[in-house]
């Protein structure tokens, strides 16, 4: 059984809406992150990948995004607590809100960065490097 897990690589202004995320958090605590979470079962409905990923950017950076996002890539990992997860990233384009840590419990501080900054910054994991080079070659076919 997987966990369905889903993130935003939001694009604004030439910078990605980055997070550190919590060190209260059991998963990649203090390291950058992009915004999402965990999709919840909700019986029989459509686009819930894509109605979570927007619910959870609004929950935890205040932040509305287009409603038509662009798939970038999914990957599967396993938990400090052995947890199997697939992970879904979608591209998505900023309307409006001011980011800031709206979840303090799963968002140390926001911040907004180059692809450059990112793909060289000690606190990127190499999956979040892996989905900021998709989510370019997405944005420069768009």
């Amino acid at each position: 059984m997987f966990i369905v897990n889903v993130e935003g690589a939001i694009w604004k202004d030439n910078k990605w809406l980055i997070i550190e995320r919590s060190k209260k958090e059991e998963h990649a605590g203090g390291l950058l992150s992009l915004v999402g979470g965990k999709v919840d079962i909700e019986g029989n409905k459509s686009d819930i990948l894509e109605r979570t990923v927007k619910r959870e950017i609004l929950e935890e950076v205040d932040v509305k995004v287009k409603d038509y996002l662009n798939y970038v890539h999914s990957t599967s990992f396993v938990t400090d607590k052995g947890e199997n997860v697939v992970d879904i990233v979608f591209l998505c384009e900023y309307i409006s809100g001011e980011a800031f840590p709206k979840s303090p419990d799963e968002v140390e501080r926001v911040l907004w960065l180059t692809s450059d900054e990112i793909l060289n910054h000690p606190k990127a994991p190499i999956y979040l490097k892996e989905s900021i080079k998709r989510a370019m070659v997405i944005k420069s076919n768009l």
